[in-house]
C-alpha cells in the first residue's frame, strides 16, 4: 500500500467515534482472518501436490440458484393428503 495512503487512513482514524472505531476494528479483524485462512489453505493445498498426494486441486462450481416460484394447489392441503394416505 502506498504510503500516503496509508497515512490518510491514520490521519482520519482521529476524526471517528468510539464505536466506528470499533467497527473498524471487527472489520479488519474479519479481513485478517479471511487472509489468514486463504494463506494456510493455499500452503495445504501446495504441501498435497508437493508430496504427490494430489495431482490436481479442483476448483468447486458455483451454480447459480435461480429464485423459485411457488404453485398453487387447489383442494386440501397437500399436507393433509400425505396424513390421510399415511394412516
Amino acid at each position: 500500500m502506498p504510503e500516503a495512503i496509508l497515512n490518510q487512513i491514520l490521519n482520519q482514524l482521529e476524526i471517528l467515534e468510539p464505536k466506528e472505531l470499533q467497527q473498524l476494528n471487527q472489520a479488519i479483524q474479519r479481513y485478517l482472518i479471511e487472509q489468514e485462512q486463504v494463506t494456510q489453505r493455499a500452503t495445504f493445498h501446495e504441501a498435497l501436490l508437493t508430496s504427490g498426494l494430489v495431482k490436481q486441486l479442483k476448483q468447486p462450481a458455483y451454480n447459480q440458484q435461480t429464485e423459485q416460484q411457488l404453485i398453487q394447489v387447489q383442494g386440501k392441503p397437500v399436507s393433509e393428503t400425505i396424513i390421510e394416505e399415511r394412516c
